[in-house]
This record gives C-alpha cells, structure tokens and sequence, in this order.
C-alpha cells in the first residue's frame, strides 16, 4: 500500500513538472473578420498576448511578404498606439484597377504611447490589406515583438507542412477560394439589381393596388347612385299615386 501512494504522489509530482516544462501556446498570430478571399480584400487583426509576468508589450512590427506583395494597407486607430506605414519600390510593378503600382507595403509598425499590453492581456491590431494574391493558399507575415524591458521575441518561424508547430511560428492567414469579380463587386452589383427589381415589383404593385382599388370605388360610386335614382323614382310614383 505505502509503495502504491508513494509511486501515485511520484506521478502526480512528474506530471506537474511536465505541465510547468510545456511551452506557452500563446504565439502572435493573425485572423479574418469573415473571409480572405484570393483576388479580393480582406480585414485583419493581428493579435499579440503578453506572455510575460513582469513586463508589458510596447511595440509590434509586422513584414509582409516580399513574393506576394500587398499594395493596399490601411490601418485602424488603437487606442494607445501609433501605427506606421512603411512602403518599397518594387522591382516588377502591380496592375490594380487598370493602373500600375510601383510600391508596396513591406512593413507595419505599432509603438504603444502608454503602458502597452500587460502582464495577462493581449491586444488586437486591424489592418485592411488588399489585393490579396490568387496565385497563393496563404500569405506569411513575420512579426517581432518587444517588450518594455528590452527583451525582444521573433515570431518567424514558418510552419512545415507534415511537422509539429515551431517554437516561434510566424502568423499565417488562410486564404479562400476567389469571390466572382476578386472583391465583391460583383456581389454587390447584384444587390443593386436585386435592390432595383424589389423597388420595381413594390412600385408595381402598389400601382396594380391603386388601380384595384380605383375600380372598386368606381364600381361602388355607380352601384350608390343607381340606388339613389331607383330611389328618387320610387319616391316619384309614391307622391303621384298618393
């Protein structure tokens, strides 16, 4: 009996070690607010999770991909943090909308003007990016983080596909299957007609309702004043008889 509780305390024991030696899970990574279709644009948050007890996130910098350059990239106000764009030439130009791009965006950079992301917290930072490659299932981004207390972790690390996740895996986003124009225009063009005919088929109807409705007062006045005159006949004769 002793040797049983002594070999489950020694499990116990090992277990825990092996739960306090595991790595934390919280890595920078980047997601989609709906979908990243190929050809289209797409919305963005990077979210960054402090890992740290005893110090605070104050600076996110985040590069695009030099094989699939993004000529658009808006940024969305964060409280607290200062975003800056930073855009190369590039050596082949891009073709959007009919005009050549000879610049892309190559990296973004948020520097906290406060106290940053603390100790148990994390942050989301939005980016509006576009025109997402067709030729790509996905896009990989590198992001360095830094901390108030100088330390600096590099989450740069592609995933292999077939291996386990890297210790520092660099944020990867999924893209989907291209929409019918590439960025919804189409989709929205087709709101507009299906918009044009509901106005269309209301307008329509409501004048098919007045006219209906015309008719039937129309019939009601002719049904009224062959009454009233049936009316006034019999009235006649009354007065004559008597």
């Amino acid at each position: 009996m002793k040797a049983s509780r002594a070999s489950v305390v020694g499990g116990v024991a090992a277990s825990a070690v092996l739960l306090l030696s595991v790595p934390a899970f919280a890595h920078v990574s980047v997601s989609a607010e709906g979908e990243a279709a190929k050809g289209g644009y797409a919305t963005v948050n990077f979210k960054v999770p402090n890992e740290m007890d005893d110090a605070s996130t104050n600076k996110l910098e985040v590069s695009f991909p030099e094989d699939h350059p993004l000529a658009s990239v808006m940024t969305q106000d964060v409280p607290g943090w200062t975003a800056k764009v930073t855009r190369t030439k590039l050596d082949k130009p891009l073709e959007m909308h009919g005009e050549k791009i000879d610049e892309a965006v190559s990296k973004v950079t948020w520097t906290a003007d406060g106290k940053g992301v603390r100790p148990g917290s994390f942050q989301k930072f939005p980016l509006s990016i576009g025109a997402l490659p067709e030729d790509a299932d996905e896009l990989v981004f590198k992001a360095v983080q830094t901390y108030d207390n100088k330390e600096v972790v590099r989450w740069i690390e592609p995933q292999q596909k077939g291996q386990e996740e890297p210790e520092h895996p660099a944020p990867a986003l999924p893209l989907t299957a291209a929409s019918e124009d590439g960025h919804g225009a189409a989709a929205s063009h087709d709101d507009d007609k299906s918009d044009d005919k509901d106005d269309k088929s209301e307008s329509a109807a409501s004048s098919d309702s007045s006219d209906s409705t015309a008719r039937v007062l129309g019939v009601v006045g002719i049904v009224v004043g062959a009454a009233g005159v049936a009316f006034g006949v019999l009235a006649g004769r009354r007065r004559v008889n008597g």
